[in-house]
């Protein structure tokens, strides 16, 4: 079974606590929240203050993916807001051993991202001390973007490597996952995907999620459930 992070850049934030109980009710499992900053990537969107308004919607992990520039900064705000899970981008993080040691110094578990363009092999070093990766398929910045087909080789290496290691960290994809894409992510080697515009769309978010999961259910190589 494969974990749906619902994106809730994609959702009706007039009704936020209705559509995050909708994506649950569809089967989703972690709230992913899309923090930009303006600089390192061209849109705003949220902060410390939405995580801590999501807190008391829901019980499900919230996946905070960092998409800004001096993340060491906002690392212990995202934790003491609530953040479960945050991801940091290899791009912007000059000391990423000492970044990721800092998400799990403020009791929370570290990802690292890849932008589509950054290889596999610059995260080899820090892999034994994150608990996933996320492999960018669209450029970050908005959501909406068409998958970049060359992503499924990237993720498909990673699989790869984390068998050859030994290690069993979560691969994350996120960007374009949708029903015509989720099979191919998951048969790489995704086993947390990240979905906005599949899920958050013509006002039918518990179907769609749940329509998505058994897609990618069906798709998985591994039918036993990993669970954050």
């Amino acid at each position: 079974m494969i974990e749906l992070a619902f994106s809730i850049l994609a959702s009706d934030f007039a009704h936020l606590a209705d559509e995050v109980k909708a994506a649950e009710r569809g089967g989703g499992s972690i709230v992913h929240v899309d923090v930009m900053d303006g600089h390192f990537v061209p849109n705003i969107t949220f902060g410390p203050p939405m995580v801590q308004a999501l807190r008391p919607v829901t019980n499900l992990p919230l996946d905070c993916h960092l998409m800004i520039e001096n993340p060491d900064e906002y690392i212990p705000a995202f934790a003491e807001a609530g953040a479960d899970l945050i991801s940091v981008h290899q791009e912007v993080c000059r000391h990423l051993h000492r970044t990721l040691q800092l998400i799990a110094d403020h009791g929370a578990l570290p990802g690292v991202v890849l932008n589509p363009a950054t290889p596999v092999d610059t995260l080899i070093e820090v892999l034994p001390m994150v608990h996933y990766v996320l492999i960018m398929s669209v450029n970050p910045g908005f959501g909406g973007q068409k998958f970049i087909p060359f992503a499924v080789e990237k993720i498909a290496y990673l699989a790869e490597i984390r068998k050859k290691m030994g290690l069993n960290f979560r691969i994350e994809v996120d960007g374009g996952v949708a029903h015509d894409t989720v099979a191919s992510v998951v048969q790489a080697g995704a086993d947390m995907l990240v979905a906005g515009s599949a899920v958050f769309s013509k006002g039918k978010t518990e179907q769609n999620a749940r329509k998505l999961l058994k897609l990618a259910n069906a798709a998985a190589p591994d039918k036993k459930a990993r669970k954050v």
